[in-house]
């Protein structure tokens, strides 16, 4: 195959020199001949916005950087989906939009230079405009976008639409293997309509202060398998999304047929997260064979009565978390993203299905061990109209805080803000419930907490550290339970309540 070194097209690796040009004619080189691997060798190679090509391996050497520029009037707006929405965007740094066969791999660094804008976000936060005359353009072009969006997302009414660091849409057979990925303005990898995706034994990092600074993000995209991957990052490590609201549904394209398996995170909002932009469905996920520590959530699914949509068919098996504040959290009532001038949006009382009911449906979680959780060992939380349906939660076992100091926090952010602190497993609104040979320690409080739910089986719940006269099982306005197995007999275990 045809190498294309971009030393040989001018590109200087000083850490000064703006070498965006160098890079183009590389890239276009390696085009015109057909297809090849442009090679990025030892080095800090300075640059702004890259656009790759078909046929194409863009290889980043050992001892190489790409240092992208920090000026926001560099990334002149392009057609995009940023956080669920068709719209224009700031050009992401390093992008490609119909390919096929494109691979970006190698032993360095694509650094994103994000802090400049990550500070303008923080002051946008506080009132304060950046000085961008590419956010006036979007606010043009995006204005008929804007009439129909309502949300409590900041950048919205502003424009400040920050890029990732690496998007391809509409790619097929795309390869990302080894590389460093780090420091994005926004989501640090986001693949957009892709088909037939690998991404193995990639580095993905960002601070833990990162705003929205996810590690990859599957949106939309089908046949899909991730391995052997590391993360660091400030909010969700990976995360699996299909278009937010009426504009996914509009859309209509599920992401499905997905694999993650061997992958470490650390740090982050979720370890694997599903949604909260899920109004094109998300299906026939397993997730196995993980390390989650120091992540917010371990396993997580968020979503509203504003996205519609399918989550269906996950299954997560044999998972190490340490020091999470929550391992499972499936949540119906995700309060972030909505129109808050709603009523319905956060109404406790059941309101009529419609487009933007969301599903969730058919999920198989076993072998988990989690140690050290600080909130809760499990949330699950659906909606009074449409409870979570069918979840199988086998041979698992969560060991609680024990340090009375801990203060816990929101196992995940639903309708009330739902504070727990060393607590059990809270199920809420759900509608067939298996549990088999499942252990929780808890530092205070039962085991499992059941409200407002149906169709429940318990077969083998222990709680070997009962508290007190506390109940291993707590269940209020719960119709059709059922409970077998080990220590179910002991006075106590179980408490019904009104």
């Amino acid at each position: 195959m045809a190498q294309f070194d971009i030393t040989q097209f001018g590109a200087i690796g000083d850490g000064v020199t703006d070498n965006t040009a160098a890079i183009a004619k590389a890239i276009e080189a390696c085009s015109e001949a057909g297809g090849g691997t442009v090679v990025v060798p030892a080095g800090t190679f300075v640059t702004g916005p890259i656009q790759l090509k078909s046929n194409m391996v863009f290889y980043v050497g050992a001892g190489a950087t790409i240092l992208f520029s920090d000026d926001f009037e560099r990334y002149t707006p392009v057609e995009s989906r940023w956080s669920g929405y068709e719209c224009y965007s700031y050009s992401p740094l390093l992008f490609g939009t119909g390919l096929k066969n494109v691979s970006v791999k190698g032993e360095g660094v694509i650094d994103g230079q994000g802090k400049k804008w990550w500070n303008a976000y923080r002051e946008l936060k506080k009132g304060v405009l950046p000085d961008s005359g590419i956010r006036t353009q979007l606010l043009e072009l995006n204005r008929a976008k804007l009439e129909s969006i309502k949300s409590n997302i900041v950048e919205m009414e502003t424009q400040f639409l920050r890029p990732p660091l690496f998007q391809l849409i509409n790619c097929e057979h795309v390869v990302i293997e080894g590389i460093t990925l780090q420091n994005s303005p926004f989501w640090n990898t986001h693949l957009v309509y892709c088909n037939d995706v690998i991404i193995h034994g990639a580095t993905i990092r960002n601070p833990s202060d990162t705003p929205n600074g996810d590690g990859i993000d599957l949106d939309s995209c089908v046949n899909v398998r991730v391995s052997d991957c590391f993360f660091d990052v400030g909010d969700d490590c990976l995360c699996l999304k299909s278009g937010i609201d009426e504009d996914g549904r509009r859309v209509g394209r599920p992401t499905e047929n997905v694999a993650v398996t061997n992958c470490t995170m650390l740090r982050g909002h979720g370890g694997v997260v599903l949604g909260s932009e899920m109004s094109g469905d998300i299906r026939n996920v397993v997730i196995s064979n993980c390390i989650f520590i120091g992540t917010d959530r371990g396993i997580r699914l968020k979503t509203n009565r504003a996205r519609g949509g399918i989550v269906e068919d996950l299954r997560v098996s044999n998972i190490f978390m340490k020091d999470v504040l929550c391992p499972l959290a499936i949540n119906g009532f995700y309060r972030y993203g909505v129109d808050e001038s709603n009523p319905l949006m956060t109404s406790q009382e059941a309101v009529p299905v419609g487009e933007g009911t969301p599903i969730i449906r058919g999920l198989y979680i076993s072998d988990i061990t989690a140690k050290n959780a600080l909130a809760a060992a499990g949330f699950i939380y659906g909606l009074p109209e449409m409870p979570i349906e069918d979840v199988v939660l086998k041979n698992i076992t969560i060991e609680m805080t024990l340090n009375p100091d801990e203060q816990g926090g929101e196992p995940d952010m639903v309708r009330e803000h739902r504070i727990m602190a060393g607590d059990g497993v809270l199920c809420k609104h759900v509608r067939g419930l298996e549990i088999q040979g499942v252990r929780i320690e808890t530092r205070q409080g039962p085991a499992l907490l059941l409200e407002d739910s149906q169709d429940v089986t318990v077969s083998g719940l222990d709680m070997r550290r009962r508290h007190n006269d506390t109940p291993v099982i707590s269940a209020s306005k719960v119709a059709g339970l059922n409970v077998t197995g080990a220590r179910s007999d002991e006075a106590g275990y179980l408490a019904l309540n009104s």
